[in-house]
């Protein structure tokens, strides 16, 4: 099969690579019918996270189960399937409680790299979701997001405590901040603030049901939010970057009393001790636990209640990676669609 892999910072190609084949009792092989980049991939693209030696890449995916193994026993060949960037049972007792990405069993979703034709995915009965029938063709991107970016940004909002007649901040404009907004649409927030400085993403964020727009950043976007707020600070803010910039902001621009949902891979992150004793603003994220949440967001995209796929702006065939890597880097492109 060919797959895409990184080779070095700003180094990846698509290269031929071994067919995946069933390793585990409880493996499914999918062949992919789309795949993408995500803004975590940049990490290492960039040199900021570590390469060691030449990684295949890729962990969002939707596509048609080709094979299981002998112990699966909910997923068979032919569906079209879901799954999430991490592998869980979905039985135990921390994936009962929800928190599937920190299942006990918890692995890699794909980790043969979904950037390919084929890809394995582990504990298939528990980490995989079958549409109902074979979705039209339009479908497919917005169940593609569902894999990552949506369920992500679903679960800021959700970790955010967003709900009907509050006022909502997204820090944050990629993939996953614009995907946050139309779930904040959704769990009904009354009034949704995007930061964003650059206008194809503030016009999406609209799209998605953002209110109003903030451009400044740091402490200038921190004063911004409370003049829009009386003084007070948002209910609920999505913090959906992963930097020490970023997670400040969200705080300072919280409400006593109100939520930060963080689901932007921290780096460097560092939170002062007294400032955030004496905010008493909640902090709960992590990565998401996108199984969760499935089920439902399936249903929305195939009932064509939202249309996340919008947020893929780049649609590229799958050997030509590089470029898709490249357009996000650049920030030409918001998220990039492989089609294997």
């Amino acid at each position: 099969m060919r797959g895409a892999v990184l080779h070095s910072p700003g180094d990846v190609r698509v290269e031929d690579r071994p067919d995946p084949t069933i390793e585990q009792p409880t493996d499914a092989i999918i062949r992919l019918a789309a795949t993408c980049v995500c803004g975590s991939d940049l990490w290492p693209y960039r040199g900021i996270e570590p390469v060691d030696g030449p990684s295949p890449m890729g962990h969002e995916y939707v596509g048609v189960v080709e094979e299981v193994g002998s112990d699966v026993r909910t997923i068979t060949p032919g569906q079209f399937v879901v799954g999430s960037f991490f592998a869980s049972d979905n039985t135990c007792e921390i994936c009962r409680a929800g928190y599937q990405t920190s299942c006990i069993h918890r692995q890699p979703g794909a980790p043969t790299g979904a950037q390919a034709q084929y890809a394995r995915i582990a504990l298939a009965d528990g980490t995989l979701v079958a549409t109902p029938g074979q979705p039209d063709a339009d479908l497919v991107p917005g169940l593609l997001a569902a894999s990552d970016v949506l369920g992500t940004g679903w679960f800021g909002a959700v970790a955010a405590e967003v709900g009907p007649g509050k006022t909502v901040a997204v820090v944050g404009d990629g993939a996953v901040g614009l995907l946050a907004v139309l779930a904040a649409r959704q769990l009904g927030a009354e009034r949704i603030i995007a930061m964003s400085r650059h206008e194809p993403r503030q016009k999406l964020a609209r799209e998605f049901g953002a209110t109003d727009i903030v451009t400044e950043r740091g402490n200038d976007g921190v004063a911004r939010i409370k003049e829009l707020t009386d003084g007070l600070g948002a209910h609920s803010v999505i913090e959906a970057v992963g930097t020490q910039e970023s997670m400040m902001q969200a705080i300072r621009s919280t409400r006593p009393g109100g939520h930060v949902g963080y689901v932007g891979v921290s780096h460097d992150v560092a939170l002062p001790g007294q400032e955030l004793f004496f905010s008493h603003v909640h902090l709960h994220g992590g990565p998401a636990p996108v199984r969760r949440f499935l089920p439902e967001l399936i249903d929305l995209v195939c009932g064509r209640t939202i249309d996340p796929g919008k947020v893929f702006d780049l649609e590229l065939p799958l050997e030509e990676a590089a470029e898709g890597y490249r357009a996000m880097d650049e920030r030409r492109a918001v998220k990039t669609l492989l089609r294997p």
